[in-house]
């Protein structure tokens, strides 16, 4: 596996899938053109690139290059790195035919031409062995997020509390809050919103 602390971009589930695979760091989805309706998830963008920082990894086609565009307008540049898959014609096996513009986007890369874009980007990667969350699921359900039957109202304050979206699945915000807070942080916040209750 290859790490990077910072939070990669990517357009969709395809690519997240791809990156996955042989990249250890969160990697989070625009959902496509799906981010330009998304305000709550353009701030969760703010928070993390303030934390974290971003790689921005979109396809090479003119799609790719409005949504990589949109979030360099919504997110402060000093915290964004910007990596650039190179324009390679064909289409990703699981489609049918090409893409519009017929070349192939960041699911239908190698590993090597990924990490060379992210190489030339200037991200730090390095090889490192397996590493567990610091926040895991079970914390979650240790502190009454999950599996209680108030957990969906107490989550949802906990979102609210952090700002993030309303929608976020678990497995997904146990990677954020891996970016945004530690264990002690998240304790002391299920306390407050506890005590608010």
């Amino acid at each position: 596996m290859i790490k990077t602390n910072r939070v990669i971009i990517v357009e969709g589930k395809y690519d997240k899938i791809k990156l996955s695979r042989f990249i250890d760091a969160p990697i989070i989805t625009t959902d496509g053109f799906g981010i330009f309706k998304d305000k709550e998830r353009r701030n969760m963008f703010r928070r993390l690139a303030e934390t974290k920082g971003l790689v921005v990894l979109t396809d090479s086609d003119s799609a790719g290059f409005l949504i990589r565009s949109f979030i360099n307008g919504a997110v402060d540049g000093k915290y964004i790195i910007n990596a650039y898959i190179p324009d390679i014609k064909g289409k990703e096996k699981r489609k049918t035919q090409p893409s519009k513009e017929g070349m192939l986007g960041v699911e239908g890369m190698t590993e090597e031409v990924i990490l060379n874009a992210l190489e030339k980007a200037g991200v730090l990667c390095e090889k490192t062995e397996e590493e567990s969350e610091k926040i895991t699921k079970t914390d979650l359900y240790e502190l009454g997020f999950s599996g209680r039957k108030d957990s969906a109202a107490k989550r949802a304050k906990l979102l609210e509390y952090y700002g993030l979206p309303s929608r976020m699945p678990a497995n997904q915000l146990v990677k954020i809050l891996n970016c945004i807070t530690t264990p002690g942080e998240l304790a002391s916040a299920a306390e407050l919103i506890e005590k608010k209750r």
